[in-house]
């Protein structure tokens, strides 16, 4: 491997960084924390957790102790409440701070969450197939599109890989790096990848307690995937998924 492209691994460029000449020293407003929408889009509220009576409750010992790739789903579908408990357990807001601190339930590098969330719904109760995105400032998902061959446009997406369009629904992550560099510059690209397992990890954790499972994915189509998104494959681009489904 390349010494260049290992160097993005490693802190030292941290030290090569100008951090008084970075977009936040310099006084710019950061980016917005959520992609916007449009009034006439088809926004779904989701349920928040006082309304989770399906959900049961697993220690972090069993969740942590059962937690494993599993890539063989049955046909059953996941609730409304069970999807909604997933994404808000990698995405969830917990606290507002400011337009540059928003507190979620996974960490962040300076609080800045340069993920956005994608779904591709294939069966979900109350909640018609296609493609969504999550709000996490609203708890609801946005409808980006729907098509006829979701899951064999996942499954390319995914390079053929078959059971990443078998489950209930699959979490597509992008990223959105202007959030990031906005403190952080030429140090970003590490921290995202970071954050990236941090949410990822909280997906497994969560399926644990709802009886589903998933598999991280991060060996898949880059321009096929944004495309399926409809990112620009620069301000936005595909960076990881993982496929849910009940045993």
């Amino acid at each position: 491997m390349s010494k260049n492209l290992k160097f993005y691994l490693k802190d030292t460029i941290r030290q090569m960084v100008d951090f008084s000449a970075t977009a936040q020293s310099r006084g710019v407003e950061p980016p917005p924390v959520q992609k916007p929408f449009l009034p006439e889009d088809v926004v779904l509220s989701l349920p928040g957790p006082r309304e989770w009576a399906g959900i049961g409750d697993l220690s972090v010992r069993e969740a942590v102790a059962s937690r494993k790739s599993r890539r063989s789903f049955g046909g059953e579908a996941l609730s409304l409440e069970e999807l909604a408990f997933l994404l808000w357990a990698t995405q969830g807001v917990r606290r507002v701070a400011s337009p540059a601190a928003v507190y979620r339930t996974v960490p962040s590098a300076g609080c800045r969450h340069a993920l956005e969330t994608y779904l591709a719904i294939f069966r979900v109760t109350g909640v018609a197939r296609g493609l969504y995105r999550y709000l996490p400032l609203e708890h609801a998902l946005v409808a980006v599109a729907h098509r006829d061959d979701l899951e064999a446009a996942v499954v390319r997406a995914a390079l053929g890989q078959r059971f990443v369009g078998n489950g209930a629904a699959t979490f597509l992550w992008t990223i959105v790096p202007a959030r990031m560099e906005w403190r952080y510059a030429e140090a970003s690209y590490k921290v995202i990848a970071l954050d990236a397992g941090h949410v990822c990890q909280n997906l497994y954790l969560a399926c644990e307690v709802v009886g589903a499972g998933t598999c991280a994915v991060a060996a898949y189509d880059q321009e096929a995937a944004d495309t399926l998104l409809g990112v620009d494959g620069e301000s936005e681009f595909t960076l990881y998924m993982a496929p849910v489904g009940k045993a």
